[in-house]
């Protein structure tokens, strides 16, 4: 019997992110997302770390659900800003902005900064929680630059200005297959279907 977990995202590019490294894994799992489901209210993220606001995301959508419910809580931790964004890179500019607000507010506090303290980490915290209470959290990190500007068209986020170690793209420059092998939530998502495939 193949295994339902909801991802709880809206966000059909984490969704189709997620799937992707599900089915290259080839287990028996459906990963279903908010969107197949009646709207619920979004849970506050109240947390001030990333595995804090994943286990708070994943209870609400298991309570809702009924089913075993993952949530990542993911964002970039620069060095030159003390670990900011961290838990706020969603909302870096203010609670309506968009994913260009929030990169071009970074690069402008950034200005100026040589390449040699642009240092960061993108990091991923997957969250899976049961119906019953059970939980587990799974950590990913991704450690690079920031740009100067942007460049890419692929990915979402802070993508366009982030430079993965060893490399000279950014990871909107890269391809999919080729992200999620080194990003933040390749790592952490791999680490959960590993045990999925132990349970």
């Amino acid at each position: 019997m193949t295994r339902r977990i909801v991802l709880a995202t809206r966000n059909p590019k984490k969704l189709l992110e997620l799937r992707r490294v599900v089915e290259a894994a080839d287990v028996d799992v459906e990963i279903l997302g908010l969107e197949d489901f009646p709207p619920q209210p979004e849970p506050e993220e109240t947390e001030k770390t990333f595995e804090g606001n994943a286990f708070i995301k994943a209870a609400a959508a298991a309570s809702h659900t009924g089913l075993e419910a993952i949530a990542d809580d993911s964002g970039i931790a620069v060095d030159e800003l003390n670990g900011m964004p961290g838990v706020r890179s969603a909302r870096w500019a203010g609670p309506a902005c968009d994913d260009v607000a929030n990169l071009e507010l970074l690069l402008a506090q950034l200005d100026g900064v040589p390449a040699d303290r642009r240092g960061g980490q993108f990091v991923c915290a997957l969250a899976h929680v049961t119906p019953g209470g059970k939980r587990r959290v799974f950590r990913g990190e991704m450690s690079g630059h920031v740009a100067t500007a942007p460049r890419g068209e692929n990915g979402f986020g802070y993508d366009p200005i982030f430079i993965p170690e060893g490399s000279i793209r950014t990871t909107a420059e890269m391809g999919a297959d080729e992200k999620d092998a080194i990003s933040h939530r390749g790592h952490a998502v791999r680490t959960f279907v590993e045990w999925l495939k132990e349970g």
